[in-house]
């Protein structure tokens, strides 16, 4: 027999892609309602928690994909938030970008991100015109500092946004705000070494203008404060190992007799160790060292970093929940806190002090 043009693919020739899954599969497959399966597919309420779980094991299996356009089209909802960060290699602001991006997946939303050199009037705005330009229904700001917090809110406009980091925790901000406690962080680090025995404790602090810097200063102070005993000079660093060195020699110079630094990051806290390390004294036996984030190095220090743990991705959560919140009120939940608790992680820096 002879074949002849549509009878099916020529002889070598590609063989036909099977159609893609639509809802229609997905229901029949599941065992539910084709209206079951589109409340499911745009994320509205009135659908039970084993009933979704049915339908999402249905659309895996089938390997079923959500028609972003058409769901935009039907529910008026683009289903992506924006993320607007700084360009940075420090610790806490890529976790909390990843964090995010992480947090939005595990709720079926796609993410957006622009990344501005600098946050400045002109950087801001045209960052928010990019997700805007993308029908971002929110934006989470990753913010460092004050400054950034007034640039943002003019930028943002009507955007719903939350701010998620260090700035935006007072009240002077109009914008909601999620961060972590980092003066209940501090306070922690300054009472464990005053427990410890220590007569003081002295600070390397972060950056001025960074209010995580300056609520860590104030738990310092706060502590030392409450439990009577010498505020030493304080002395300022920019976040990086290089300051820290800097910063624990300077440190010396004022005060030969230091035993114990709480030092506001791990990174300056490497360099404290180095600094301590050329001035020839030992860590825990002569000076204990304290730092703040617990990156992932920390407990490869020599000798592995006591710190305090950022809960970044509960942060990063809760700042999805409440931008959420904001702009799909109909389905919001209880509020959460808007401070996430920091936790002190005792390793092998930090130890009693010498005896004289």
């Amino acid at each position: 027999m002879t074949e002849t043009p549509g009878d099916g693919p020529a002889r070598g020739g590609p063989a036909l892609k099977a159609p893609a899954p639509v809802m229609t599969d997905v229901a029949r497959l599941a065992g539910v309602s084709l209206q079951t399966v589109s409340r499911v597919v745009n994320d509205t309420p009135h659908v039970s928690g084993p009933t979704r779980a049915k339908v999402l094991a249905a659309m895996d299996q089938l390997g079923y994909r959500r028609n972003a356009v058409a769901r935009a089209l039907a529910t008026r909802r683009s289903g992506i938030i924006g993320v607007i960060t700084f360009d940075t290699l420090l610790h806490g602001p890529v976790r909390l970008l990843y964090a995010v991006d992480r947090a939005a997946c595990r709720s079926g939303l796609g993410v957006a991100i622009a990344v501005v050199d600098r946050f400045d009037a002109g950087s801001a705005t045209r960052a928010v015109r990019r997700l805007q330009d993308l029908a971002v229904e929110g934006v989470i700001a990753v913010v460092p500092n004050r400054s950034s917090v007034d640039v943002l809110t003019t930028a943002l406009g009507p955007t719903p946004a939350v701010l998620l980091g260090g700035a935006g925790l007072d009240e002077s901000t109009t914008l909601p705000a999620v961060g972590i406690d980092h003066r209940g962080g501090a306070v922690a680090a300054t009472r464990h070494l005053l427990d410890l025995g220590h007569r003081t404790v002295h600070h390397v602090a972060g950056p001025q203008d960074w209010p995580s810097a300056d609520r860590r200063v104030e738990g310092w102070r706060a502590t030392l404060d409450a439990a009577g005993a010498r505020i030493p000079p304080l002395v300022t660093g920019d976040w990086t190992a290089a300051s820290g060195h800097a910063g624990m020699r300077e440190l010396l110079s004022l005060d030969p007799d230091v035993t114990a630094v709480f030092v506001a990051n791990d990174h300056m806290a490497l360099g404290a160790l180095s600094a301590l390390a050329e001035a020839g004294r030992r860590v825990p036996e002569d000076v204990s060292v304290v730092g703040f984030d617990d990156e992932p190095t920390a407990v490869y220090y020599r000798p592995p970093l006591t710190t305090v743990r950022q809960p970044l991705t509960d942060a990063a959560e809760r700042a999805l929940h409440r931008l959420l919140d904001v702009i799909r009120p109909e389905a919001a939940g209880t509020p959460l806190p808007a401070l996430v608790a920091a936790e002190l992680v005792v390793r092998h820096s930090t130890a009693p002090p010498p005896s004289r």
